[in-house]
């Protein structure tokens, strides 16, 4: 997402929603950075100032990378993920980039690595890629059972399905509403206890959701109760109807600063909280993977819109309710 664009607007009506400086400029289209590229990982502790710390709360860290890549200008900007049982990790790009590849653990299972890294434009629906950067800006993915992807575009407000067994992606059912160029729809997620079809969108800016399904029109769902400096960037649906929603907000004193709320029908059912001193940025990404011995493994990626002053992080909690 362009944040000087939002910061203008929002600044005169009194509000600064999350979001980092823009990059001065960017590629004009995108480029397939051929059938696999290397991923360098750097660990990051949870908190700098004290290494050795590990907890926040009920949630457990897991390890932590600054990710990076020399064989490819593309490798940034990375906007939402979905990882699996096996740690195969799926992530967008606001440049309209899909990145495939495998999470690397330790014997303890911490996060050490990603290995087999894929990178390829998205096709838009001509079968091309997609030619620039208002057509490409993709922000929220899905994966439905089966392995086809739904994904959410800012700018060129839309949502596409692509299909698991290739060939270009077709329209799907979204919200019929206005969104502003740079506070549209964010989240995205799979519904499964809804159906194998069904889906939910989240508005940046509104923190309105609609549930939406393949097979029929969007509808309205619960409004996100959020500060007015917060958007809401990414969710997804757990068991036992609870949802997930990552809120991040940015100011020049205070830089990014995120909530992960966990929301049931009882209440809130678990927070996290990242700000200075801890490690953060400008995450945009999250994502929920069952553990065998119950509880889950929660990732957590950052957009660095492109900027040197910015990094790609991969972080990971672990989290019993």
């Amino acid at each position: 997402m362009s944040p000087l664009a939002r910061l203008s607007g929002l600044a005169a009506a009194g509000l600064l929603f999350a979001c980092a400086p823009a990059p001065a400029s960017l590629p004009a289209a995108p480029v397939a950075a051929g059938p696999g590229i290397a991923v360098t990982a750097i660990p990051v502790p949870l908190n700098p100032a004290r290494p050795d710390e590990t907890r926040l709360g009920a949630f457990t860290y897991a390890g932590g990378l600054a990710l990076s890549s020399s064989e490819t200008a593309r490798f940034h900007g990375l906007s939402d993920l979905v990882v699996d049982a096996d740690q195969q990790i799926t992530a967008i790009t606001d440049e309209g980039d899909l990145i495939e590849g495998r999470l690397v653990l330790d014997a303890a299972g911490r996060l050490t690595g990603m290995t087999d890294v894929r990178l390829s434009p998205m096709a838009g629906l001509d079968g091309r890629p997609l030619p620039n950067k208002a057509a490409s800006d993709a922000e929220g993915l899905a994966v439905l059972p089966g392995g086809d992807r739904l994904v959410s575009f800012e700018h060129q407000a839309r949502i596409w399905l692509y299909p698991a067994a290739g060939g270009p992606p077709r329209p799907a059912p979204q919200p019929e509403v206005d969104f502003p160029p740079n506070g549209g729809m964010e989240a995205l997620a799979h519904d499964p206890e809804r159906g194998a079809d069904a889906y939910v969108v989240g508005g940046e800016d509104s923190g309105e959701t609609w549930l939406c399904r393949l097979s029929a029109p969007c509808v309205p769902g619960p409004a996100v109760n959020k500060g007015r400096e917060f958007g809401l960037v990414a969710l997804r649906r757990l068991p036992g109807d609870q949802t997930a929603y990552l809120l991040r907000a940015w100011d020049p004193a205070r830089g990014s600063r995120i909530i992960l709320t966990i929301q049931g029908p009882a209440g809130e059912a678990g927070r996290l909280e990242l700000a200075r001193p801890y490690t953060v940025d400008n995450f945009e990404g999250v994502d929920f993977v069952p553990r065998p011995e119950g509880g889950y493994r929660i990732y957590l990626v950052s957009d660095d819109n492109f900027q040197s002053s910015q990094r790609t992080l991969l972080l990971a909690f672990d989290w019993t309710p």
